[in-house]
Formats: C-alpha cells, sequence, structure tokens
C-alpha cells in the first residue's frame, strides 16, 4: 500500500483490507510510522512513541473488528502499561502504569495497535494543547493556530493522517473542541457509556467520558460497538445499546424529527458570523428534509453553570493535589503546577462539602430542563465552537499573567472571591469554546459535525446533542449529513492535499 492510499482510508476500510489479506498490519503500522516522521516536526501531536512494541503487536494484529489498525491513546487515562502517561504534567513526567485501563483493553481487543500517546494540557484542563512539559499542538489545517484540547494531539493526529482513528476524551468538549477547529466527527458519548477503569469511574464526578476522534461517522460507530460496556466497579452505568450502531447508519427516521437551535453564547460572549452561518445552513439543510426546525434555548443560567462547573474542578483539582503531595511526601508549590492546576486546586481547599453538593444538585437540574426541553425536541443544535481554533499561545498564560493570577490569589478574601477569580481566567477560553460544557454536566450525548469553512481556511464544527442513550440517534443523522455537499471533513486541510 503506498502513502496516498493509507490516507485515503478510514479505519473501516483500511480493516476490511486486511482481513483480505491484501495488506498486512505491519504494512500499516509501518506507514502510520512513516506518516508521523514527515508531519511531527511541523504539528508536535505526540507526547510519546512506541516503534518497536506496534511492530511487535502488529505480527498478531489480524484478530478484532480492527484488526491490524494503528490508533493514538490520549496522554491522560488512556493507560498503557509500562508507558509513560503524565497527563501533561511536569510531577508525572515519568510515571508508568502497572496495567492497561479498560478503554485500552477493550480498543486492543478490537485490534487496535497503539502507537503510542498524543499531547494533552496539564491534566486535561484547557481548551488548547500547550503544556509546558511538551509544547504546544500545531493545527494541521494552519499550523500557527492550536487544533484545541484537551485532545488536541489526538485531533493533530488524525487530521493529519497519522491514524485514522484516536483515544480522546470529554470532560467539557475536549472531544468536540478539537474535532470542530480540525475538520473532524467528534462524538461524546452518553455518560457511563465507555468507563475507563480501574480506579478512576468518577472522572469529574462524571462529567468527563472516553472515546474517539474520527474521520468518518462509520469509524466512531463502530467503536461504539466495541467500547460500550457495563463495567461492574464503573460509579456510572448507562444500559446497552441491544443492536449494532454501525446498523442504524443506513436507516431513515421514521417520521420527521422536532429540532431545536439556538445562536446565542450561553455565557453571554460573542458568536462569530461563522459559527452562526454554519448551525443556519445546517437547519436550512434539514428543513429542506422535511423536519421541523425552531429557534429556542434552554431555560438554563449559562453563567452559573459554568460557576457550577468551575467549582467542581476545584474540588478536583485539589484532592489531585493532596494525593500527589501524599505520593511524593512533600508539599507541592506553585512552581509545580500550571497556574490554572494550581489556581483551582488552591480555590479548592476552600470548597464546603455542602457548597461541592449544590453544585451537583444544579448539574441535575439541567438534566431534568434537558429532559423536558427532549420531550419536545429529538436534537438541540448549537455551535460546536463559538470561533476557529485560536492562534499558538493566544490563550496560554505568560509569565506576567501568572504572576498576576497569583497576586490575586493572594489578595482573594473568601471562597466567593476565589471562583470569580477562576471564572475570570477561564472567560478568554471560554469565549471560544461556550457551547460544550452542558452535555458534559447533564450526562448526555453529544457530537460535533465538520460542516464549515472559513474564509481563511479554518474549519469550524456544528454541534448536535440529544437524549441520554440516544447516540444511535445522533449517529444516524450523522450519516445522513456525511453523505450531502454539507460535510466538509478534510476538504481544503492542506495535509490531505
Amino acid at each position: 500500500m503506498d502513502m496516498k492510499t493509507y490516507l485515503s482510508l478510514d479505519a473501516t476500510a483500511l480493516a476490511g483490507l486486511v482481513k483480505k489479506g491484501e495488506v498486512n498490519p505491519r504494512e500499516l503500522v509501518e506507514l502510520s510510522f512513516q506518516r508521523l516522521d514527515e508531519v511531527e516536526p511541523k504539528l508536535h501531536a505526540f507526547t510519546a512513541e512506541r516503534h518497536e512494541q506496534a511492530l511487535l503487536d502488529a505480527e498478531n494484529g489480524r484478530d478484532g473488528i480492527f484488526g491490524g489498525v494503528p490508533v493514538a491513546l490520549k496522554n491522560i487515562s488512556q493507560a498503557l502499561a509500562g508507558q509513560r502517561l503524565s497527563a501533561g504534567s511536569k510531577l508525572l513526567a515519568d510515571f508508568r502504569p502497572e496495567r492497561d485501563s479498560h478503554f485500552v483493553a477493550r480498543l486492543k481487543a478490537a485490534g487496535l495497535i497503539p502507537i503510542g500517546h498524543t499531547n494533552t494540557p496539564e491534566f486535561g484542563l484547557k481548551n488548547i494543547s500547550e503544556p509546558e512539559l511538551f509544547g504546544p499542538t500545531h493545527n494541521p489545517w494552519n499550523t500557527d493556530h492550536s487544533p484545541g484540547g484537551s485532545s488536541g494531539g489526538a485531533a493533530a493526529a488524525v487530521a493529519s493522517g497519522i491514524v485514522p482513528v484516536a483515544g480522546a476524551s470529554d470532560g467539557g468538549g475536549s472531544i468536540r473542541i478539537p474535532a470542530s477547529f480540525t475538520g473532524l466527527f467528534g462524538l461524546k458519548p452518553t455518560r457511563g457509556r465507555t468507563p475507563v477503569g480501574p480506579g478512576a469511574g468518577r472522572q469529574w464526578q462524571g462529567a468527563s467520558i472516553d472515546f474517539a476522534l474520527s474521520r468518518t461517522v462509520r469509524d466512531s460507530a463502530a467503536l461504539l460497538d466495541v467500547l460500550q460496556v457495563v463495567q461492574p466497579e464503573a460509579a456510572f452505568q448507562t444500559p446497552l445499546f441491544p443492536r449494532k450502531y454501525t446498523e442504524q447508519l443506513g436507516r431513515e427516521f421514521s417520521e420527521p424529527l422536532a429540532i431545536a437551535f439556538s445562536l446565542e453564547s450561553p455565557v453571554g460572549t460573542l458568536v462569530s458570523e461563522d459559527a452562526k452561518q454554519a448551525v443556519l445552513k445546517t437547519v436550512r439543510w434539514l428543513e429542506g428534509q422535511g423536519h421541523r426546525v425552531e429557534e429556542q434555548a434552554p431555560d438554563i443560567d449559562g453563567i452559573q453553570l459554568m460557576r457550577e462547573y468551575y467549582l467542581m474542578n476545584s474540588g478536583e483539582m485539589a484532592l489531585l493535589q493532596k494525593n500527589l503531595e501524599k505520593t511524593f511526601g512533600r508539599r507541592l508549590t506553585e512552581d509545580d503546577m500550571e497556574i490554572e492546576s494550581w489556581l483551582l486546586a488552591t480555590a479548592g481547599k476552600r470548597v464546603s462539602a455542602a457548597d461541592y453538593s449544590a453544585s451537583l444538585a444544579a448539574w441535575d437540574a439541567a438534566a431534568a430542563k434537558m429532559a423536558e426541553m427532549h420531550a419536545r425536541f429529538d436534537f438541540y443544535i448549537t455551535p460546536a465552537t463559538a470561533h476557529p481554533a485560536p492562534e499558538i499561545g493566544e490563550l496560554s498564560h505568560s509569565k506576567e499573567s501568572r504572576t498576576r493570577l497569583l497576586q490575586a490569589l493572594d489578595m482573594a478574601r473568601d471562597t466567593t472571591d476565589q471562583q470569580e477569580l477562576i471564572y475570570a481566567m477561564f472567560l478568554p477560553s471560554l469565549s471560544y469554546t461556550p457551547f460544550t460544557q452542558l452535555a458534559n454536566l447533564t450526562g448526555q450525548p453529544a457530537m460535533s459535525l465538520p460542516l464549515h469553512v472559513t474564509e481563511a481556511n479554518l474549519p469550524i464544527g456544528v454541534q448536535v446533542m440529544a437524549q441520554k442513550g440516544e447516540e444511535h440517534r445522533l449517529l444516524q443523522l450523522a450519516k445522513q449529513i456525511e453523505q450531502s455537499d454539507l460535510w466538509i471533513g478534510q476538504r481544503g486541510n492542506p495535509f490531505f492535499q
């Protein structure tokens, strides 16, 4: 197989050729590394590679639905025994897990061959992938721009053709944001659909869930077929979908859909004309298919919900800092963490148990509002991101801004002041991505579809949310749109020209 053919095929097609004996797994892994060597200097998508082990894995890589296909893993939560898993943190630069995570074990059982781990911001806290430990990952569409985060390395790996699919995770949009910024298909499943384990069942109290980024809908559908599981030790579980997701892709909806959409940022920030046009042309296409579309947003205070989200982040980071101090046998200092991690951890020490419980109750109230909305509407559509990808460094803090934030933290008198500081700290990045967090807090499935490219040749996605457990309907809709002229995919991406 030549490189042009490798780049043109998705994971499903590559696995089909392996099963027919027309290509062998070693060839695919070698092509993957050849492509990595070509583009990695421009993108910096990977934090670690496993050449020799991947080639050894390829010797027995024909079994499973994706037998012999190379895959990248995300450098957080997707543990591979003996391989470094730093979560983008210099504190964990040498951490090597003793066993595979459940998520990775299922990928390997499906025949996928991990070639390495991809870049992510420290502890997955940001919507860009520019950790101090590894430096920034660049967007294949324009290397002056970010591919987003926190699954930015995964997005760059898929959108440059290194691998056809990559492991990703989404705690506030970290699959859908990079999908929007790089012209990929990004599905965040229902809470509990794809637990990672062991010992990681409550990732951000259920806000975070692991899945993947892909170039085609059918690859994500097939991945969901092999990754959905009821894991007994998991904190959150959802009933298994009784059929195959891949079988849903060719089905028509039995009746016209009722669809709500909104163009307004839930936190009152600016939404670009490109983001609005992406939604409006999708809406017009849906109306042309006979569906009923209505402009309506849920009755949820988006700003307050984000405050509850950051409060949860604060508590989670305070616990992580406590555990790390126990591991290292010393007190951590502000020099051990990036500014976002340090401020959240410091503020989390002041969060009361009552406030933390009240925050989670607010998530449940939002989930109830969304359930009411989905009693009337099959889908809820918004921009996936409010703007196309930011430039590299645009959303990273300079030494001066870090100093100012630390000084402001010292002056913060109480929990309220600290939480206000955190909101202000994240507001510039939140302004780019205000739409995705809702689905994380309510536990709903949501996806980003690659349906628009700006005049500056940067992609921007459209988000679609559905009721819990209805990934099959999202995939059904995605497949129909994929077959239309709306679908941009990698058209225009210079790495695929």
